[in-house]
């Protein structure tokens, strides 16, 4: 029987690959499980493989870079975004998809253990992409695993691979990080893709504003961490007060599965809604951001604002993911 490898000592153990000698590249072998585990540094290193995916697929669609290569997606929560954006760069770089979005028909439904199924499904895979409702559940499946864990996103805690694809999104359109002023809008107690762009844009000289119902404010302890690594912070009551000195409006959805008294959720799920009016007094070199999906905080008319950029970044997703996954296999 093969001995556990931490998954920190992977990187280290691993054999050379056909193509070169990948082991000091960032990723290779390593798990994939916070944003907190990136330099600036490693980010440019990223996105620079994303652009050259991004050129590769404009040019030829599909190529055979992991030919031979299986990725499991494997999904305790519903997604299409993520699922689906996984699936179609794995698929574009040439390898194979073991999709697992119902575990309602699986042997969890039996009862079986996270890390029993992780360990199952890694004699038949090369990664695994994993999303979980429970915070933590990616570092807890990584303990376990032989193969590379990326966190798909884990409850409230994070989601940094939507992180990362939402800091190219910015860079690809307004060209730059720093110096800008990020307003995020919403759900900013549930949002995990708020928690881990905010921890992101800490690498960076950014303004953050925070809006949002008072039940549903950025999370205190997230706020403290940040405070202590110097990043200037605001909450407002309104969106007004901060439209026009804002550069990227990230927009996200009440969450109506994380309420446990719908109460309150159907008191707050409609306390901001983004109208044409609503963006009179912005720039017009900004954007407006959305994970997906949206639920009626963006008003339709605005997809038709070349400011709306929240569908071109889930084509940015594409390339980060598919950048992602060569680094950590080894063929980039």
């Amino acid at each position: 029987m093969a001995a556990f490898v931490p998954p920190n000592e992977r990187n280290a153990q691993s054999p050379h690959l056909p193509f070169g000698d990948y082991r000091e590249a960032p990723l290779y072998g390593k798990d994939i499980i916070s944003v907190s585990q990136f330099s600036r540094e490693d980010l440019d290193y990223i996105f620079g493989v994303a652009k050259e995916m991004r050129a590769m697929v404009e040019r030829i669609g599909t190529f055979d870079l992991l030919k031979g290569k299986i990725l499991a997606n494997l999904f305790y929560e519903p997604s299409t975004r993520t699922s689906s954006s996984f699936f179609s760069a794995m698929e574009r770089l040439g390898g194979s998809v073991i999709p697992i979005n119902e575990v309602t028909y699986s042997s969890v439904a039996k009862g079986e253990s996270l890390p029993d199924t992780i360990r199952t499904l890694e004699c038949y895979a090369d990664v695994i992409v994993l999303r979980h409702p429970e915070v933590g559940s990616a570092a807890l499946a990584a303990e376990y695993a032989r193969k590379p864990i990326i966190n798909g996103g884990d409850g409230i805690g994070e989601h940094p691979t939507q992180a990362l694809l939402d800091l190219f999104t910015i860079k690809e359109e307004l060209g730059r990080v720093d110096g800008l002023t990020v307003t995020m809008l919403g759900d900013l107690k549930y949002g995990r893709t708020v928690h881990s762009l905010a921890r992101l844009l800490s690498l960076f000289a950014v303004q953050l504003n925070y809006i949002s119902p008072d039940i549903l404010r950025m999370p205190a302890d997230l706020v403290k961490k940040l405070e202590a690594k110097g990043v200037s912070q605001k909450e407002y009551s309104t969106l007004e007060t901060v439209l026009a000195e804002t550069d990227v409006l990230y927009v996200t959805r009440v969450q109506k599965e994380r309420f446990e008294n719908l109460e309150e959720y159907e008191k707050v799920k409609g306390a901001y809604v983004i109208t044409p009016e609503t963006l009179k007094p912005c720039k017009d070199e900004m954007i407006v951001m959305h994970p997906l999906p949206r639920v009626g905080e963006i008003s339709l008319e605005i997809d038709t604002d070349p400011r709306a950029a929240y569908f071109r970044q889930m084509e940015y997703g594409l390339y980060v993911r598919m950048a992602l996954l060569a680094m950590v296999l080894g063929k980039a």
